[in-house]
């Protein structure tokens, strides 16, 4: 567990599934085979080891006959799936209405398939485990619903060229994710800009980052480093990179030019 806050709705999960399956009368063994599971992962939910999937709570709910209590638990656990880090984020982006970003290294997570996700957490350093890259995969695909979010929050990207030419999952996963890119492009209240590599004068340098003006008028912004992920509040913080990300929207390739440079590399990739 990475936070108390997810540490304790997993643990009052893992309490009601246990008194329910005792007032029903059945072993950890008896329910897991009646559920499709194995011992082994009924007791590491029940000790709030493991995330209980929804298709557990769902089976769980239905064999202990808890009347929908249990299924009723799946969206609080959802949330309580992914890292605190990506909920507190996954929060600035649900309230904002303007959200700018600059990627340097990948395509940004917002703009990301779920391949290309899985490739970037998959060559992790200290290696993650699956069940934690697909806790990871499944965060940030949730965060994406603010593309469909009413009313539209305006979304605009700055990728640096390089990005859109490694090949990370492979070379049918960055065509895939080209493809995404064009076809997020296409949506009215999204713009998605190129910074080219011949650039001479580049106001980026200093890395990754992200703006986001809230709904109050408040505007904060995002950094993340190896070992870090910071929100920024300091007004004066805030006004500097709103700044720099205005020059280098200036200095990269306009969005229209930048989709035509997008679909000459994936013409190259076919």
């Amino acid at each position: 567990m990475e936070d108390e806050e997810a540490e304790a709705v997993l643990r009052a999960v893992a309490r009601q599934i246990k008194l329910w399956r005792e007032a029903a009368g059945l072993k950890q063994t008896e329910l897991g085979a009646r559920i499709g599971y194995g011992e082994d992962l009924v007791s590491a939910v029940e000790r709030a080891v493991r995330v209980p999937q929804p298709e557990f709570l769902d089976a769980a709910d239905e064999v202990l006959n808890a009347g929908g209590k249990l299924s009723a638990m799946k969206e609080d656990v959802e949330k309580a799936r992914y890292p605190k880090k990506v909920r507190d984020l996954k929060k600035q982006e649900d309230e904002s209405v303007e959200l700018g970003a600059y990627a340097n290294h990948y395509v940004h997570g917002l703009l990301q398939t779920p391949e290309y996700a899985r490739a970037l957490y998959a060559m992790r350093r200290p290696a993650y485990t699956e069940e934690e890259i697909d806790r990871y995969v499944g965060a940030r695909m949730a965060r994406q619903a603010v593309f469909e979010r009413v009313p539209r929050p305006t979304l605009t990207f700055v990728q640096e060229e390089v990005t859109l030419r490694r090949p990370i999952g492979g070379r049918t996963v960055l065509r895939k994710q080209l493809e995404h890119l064009l076809e997020v492009a296409a949506l009215r209240h999204v713009e998605i800009q190129v910074m080219p590599n011949d650039r001479e004068d580049h106001a980026g340098m200093g890395g990754p980052f992200r703006v986001l003006r809230l709904r109050k008028g408040r505007t904060v912004a995002h950094e993340e480093g190896q070992t870090y992920s910071r929100l920024i509040s300091d007004n004066r913080e805030v006004q500097l990179l709103e700044v720099r990300y205005g020059i280098i929207r200036a200095q990269a390739l306009p969005p229209r030019e930048s989709l035509t440079f997008i679909e000459e590399v994936l013409g190259e990739e076919t």
